[in-house]
């Protein structure tokens, strides 16, 4: 029996998926609405597929894939967003997603994903083309993708770094590479060149 956990923050999302995966032979389906309710999941389930959303309200889905990462190599971790632009499937790739699937594709191609995931977890696939992404977010690590979506949200270095679980000092060195990659001098402007090139929502 396979488990599968659903990681969104919408109720609606999330209902609707168990009920279109029920239908495909999936019995063990749980459910989780944010990073931390993620994480006691995981912990307590040991599930083989988690489907993850980017956005969370304590965190990102990026955050989360690389914590799972940290602890198996063996869970297949499929993002399912309406986030399908190249630099966000770039960003899951590189914090160690299974595979990248827009919620606008059809149930079948999320099986797809998940079959696929569950034969080889540290493979990458996805239906969207990575390419013409911005060399510059290339170079961006997920924890700076994770440091761009808290200063969408307006966060203080303090609440970034209680957010994330790292020392402010970490914040404003995690911030200072990412003002050097994107060629800024401040916050606001990282904002803006994110949201500008379809990083941010």
């Amino acid at each position: 029996m396979t488990k599968l956990l659903i990681v969104d923050d919408h109720a609606i999302v999330r209902e609707g998926l168990k009920k279109a995966l029920s239908t495909y032979g999936f019995d063990s389906i749980h459910e989780a609405d944010s990073v931390a309710s993620a994480r006691a999941a995981i912990a307590q389930l040991n599930p083989q597929v988690v489907t993850i959303d980017i956005n969370l309200g304590d965190g990102t889905g990026f955050e989360l894939i690389t914590w799972i990462r940290s602890i198996s190599k063996e869970i297949a971790i499929i993002v399912l967003t309406l986030h399908d632009d190249s630099n966000s499937v770039l960003a899951a790739k590189r914090a160690g997603a299974s595979a990248f699937v827009s919620k606008s594709e059809p149930i079948p191609q999320l099986l797809l994903a998940i079959q696929q995931s569950l034969l080889a977890p540290m493979s990458f696939n996805s239906q969207q083309i990575a390419q013409g992404f911005d060399e510059v977010f290339a170079q961006l690590t997920p924890r700076e993708f994770d440091l761009i979506a808290a200063l969408e949200k307006g966060m203080s270095t303090q609440q970034i770094a209680e957010t994330l679980f790292i020392t402010q000092a970490t914040v404003k060195t995690h911030l200072a590479s990412i003002y050097r990659k994107l060629e800024v001098t401040n916050r606001s402007a990282a904002v803006h060149i994110a949201k500008k090139r379809g990083l941010t929502s």
